[in-house]
């Protein structure tokens, strides 16, 4: 894969319009007076709005977006010089944190003014979906504006954002090619007698080098052939001969995410390994064979899940990949119940995992985007071969 141009950071104003235009042609379509967001990748899609300022819980934020018209910022006062720079105009703002009224009644008075009485209030509500407020205040809010319905946004929140546009994957690929860089550099961090501690440390550091704005996800694992699970904070025990180690990054640049893995032999790999590491890549290849517009996702599912348990239904990992964007894990889930019907823009992981030995497993994880062909792989894509530090 041959280096990219860094792309402009943000989106111009018509990216955003358009995906308020298509957020309230469904809104239509589903008897919705207004949406209300309240987290933060819901709030950036619609705004812009990036910052790390998210980390702290102290202050609600909330977006509105109505059935006709722009949206209509409702956050704490320390946002607005920031919300100011971004598209929107319409920016109510409150001093917070206020122990009696934390933004409720400006919340309300303004969905009042937008949707009247017997409007229909839509919250995002299924599968990986939260409100970001406490749950008295939903309460008050409920009874300030009892002449409309807070109900469900009928999934349009999870279907605008699972389509991609070729801005959104164009970052995507951009923070693939940065992760992609960072991992051809492990040999200077890693190997025999390095602290598996430490090799997670630096390799923040290369991916940080290399580009990325930061680095909220790194896990991974190290033993002989294969490691016990992929979600474990590292520790301090050094790396040994017969080891596979295992690094799996979601860095992000200008606000969206890549996810990949890669393995490595900490001297010359048993026939065991090597022979995981190669029937991961093929499951992978069947993944990608499988992965085409109006196929489900759990046909991605069982086309690498026939590969890696023969077909018994997955594993204890309970899933083979997932969506990805402005969040590491996105809507779908390659699962057998996931009937989620792929479309062009999607940005997939494939995310094959295989046991090794009691208690050893090896995983492999690469991103695809959806096209009208076979998906192009986002991730430089990973030898059959394991490297050897």
């Amino acid at each position: 894969m041959s280096p990219i141009t860094s792309p402009e950071r943000g989106f111009p104003t018509a990216e955003y319009k358009q995906r308020a235009a298509r957020a309230q042609t469904m809104m239509k379509a589903s008897g919705l007076s207004a949406l209300v967001l309240t987290t933060e990748p819901e709030v950036r899609y619609f705004t812009g709005y990036l910052t790390r300022f998210w980390e702290s819980p102290t202050r609600p934020w909330f977006l509105i977006v109505p059935a006709s018209g722009d949206p209509v910022a409702v956050i704490p006062s320390i946002g607005a010089a920031l919300m100011g720079k971004t598209w929107i105009t319409d920016i109510r703002t409150w001093s917070a944190p206020d122990l009696v009224d934390d933004g409720v009644s400006l919340l309300a008075d303004t969905l009042l003014e937008i949707c009247g009485d017997g409007g229909s209030i839509g919250m995002p509500s299924g599968h990986e979906t939260h409100v970001r407020m406490p749950y008295d205040d939903i309460t008050r809010l409920k009874a300030l504006v009892s002449k409309n319905a807070i109900t469900g946004d009928a999934g349009i929140m999870r279907a605008l954002r699972m389509v991609k546009s070729e801005l959104e994957i164009a970052k995507i690929r951009y923070a693939c090619q940065i992760s992609g860089r960072a991992f051809a550099r492990v040999g200077e961090i890693a190997g025999a007698g390095v602290p598996l501690d430490q090799v997670f440390r630096r390799f923040q550091g290369l991916c940080l080098e290399e580009g990325a704005d930061w680095v909220p996800y790194l896990a991974g694992g190290a033993g002989p052939d294969g490691y016990a699970d992929v979600i474990s904070p590292a520790t301090p025990d050094p790396l040994l001969p017969g080891d596979i180690l295992m690094l799996d990054t979601g860095l992000v640049w200008d606000g969206y995410f890549c996810d990949f893995d890669r393995n490595f032999a900490i001297g010359p790999p048993s026939d065991a390994a090597k022979a995981a590491q190669a029937r991961l890549m093929e499951a992978v290849q069947a993944g990608a064979d499988a992965a085409r517009p109006g196929a489900r996702a759990s046909d991605i599912f069982h086309a690498m899940d026939k590969i890696v348990t023969g077909g018994a239904g997955g594993s204890e990992a309970g899933r083979l990949g997932h969506g990805l964007g402005m969040q590491l894990t996105e809507w779908p889930s390659f699962i057998a119940g996931d009937d989620t019907v792929l479309e062009e823009g999607m940005v997939l992981t494939l995310e094959p995992g295989i046991d090794v030995a009691p208690g050893r497993i090896l995983v492999h994880e690469e991103d695809i985007v959806i096209t009208a062909g076979a998906p192009e792989f986002l991730s430089p894509r990973a030898s059959a071969d394991l490297p050897i530090l």
